[in-house]
């Protein structure tokens, strides 16, 4: 296989290098009747995957046709500021996965509070929100596992973690009287979260410091 992409290189084949694997994602795809199919330029390749460039006049001529078409059609074509907006959220859903998947095991599979062990009841909590775009980044240093109870009271305010890794409980909890869910959740004031082995897994300090400023505003 790498020997046949290698072909499709113009560079020296002896100096290979590893090869990145992505992919293209099709968004908000609609389709004209066929009497009104844009030809496109006969540009040779045996690639199946085309593009054309807006800046030179055969991508100019098609995006223009096309823009022409959907008015016509009354298909609504996004702006540059939608655009950006369904990148972003399509981004953020692919990265999901792979975040919750690399904190779960940089924590061994273990709530960084309960220590549940159950893969269907953990969650990978941002400390900070993927929302920021200068600190919601979806790093391992970003995120712990919760158990569904604690991620949800974690996005609540009601338990907050310093930047010393201390566990601390809303006051409006720790004044109730409950049952036995609410007087564990009480129990965690003054304790810690369970931390990673490997040092570049911790959370960061700063991320969580500005977390706790949150919890604290609630309070």
């Amino acid at each position: 296989m790498r020997e046949r992409i290698a072909g499709l290189r113009r560079s020296d084949r002896r100096h290979l290098g590893d090869f990145e694997i992505g992919c293209r994602i099709l968004t908000d795809a609609f389709f004209f009747q066929e009497a009104e199919w844009i030809p496109v330029p006969n540009w040779p390749g045996t690639t199946p995957l085309k593009t054309y460039n807006t800046a030179n006049p055969d991508g100019r001529l098609i995006w223009e046709s096309v823009f022409g078409l959907s008015r016509h059609e009354g298909v609504s074509m996004p702006n540059v500021t939608e655009r950006r907006y369904a990148l972003r959220l399509v981004a953020q859903r692919l990265h999901q996965d792979s975040f919750r998947k690399a904190v779960i095991a940089a924590y061994n599979g273990r709530c960084a509070v309960s220590r549940l062990a159950e893969p269907d009841l953990l969650d990978a909590a941002h400390i900070i929100s993927d929302r920021d775009e200068r600190l919601g980044q979806p790093v391992v240093q970003n995120g712990m596992p919760l158990s569904k109870l604690h991620h949800a009271a974690f996005d609540g305010h009601l338990i907050g973690v310093d930047p010393d890794y201390g566990l601390h409980v809303a006051e409006r909890l720790l004044s109730q009287k409950d049952g036995p869910m609410l007087e564990a959740l009480k129990k965690l004031q003054g304790g810690r979260i369970r931390l990673p082995r490997r040092l570049e897994d911790r959370p960061d300090r700063d991320r969580l410091a500005q977390r706790f400023e949150l919890f604290k505003a609630a309070a």
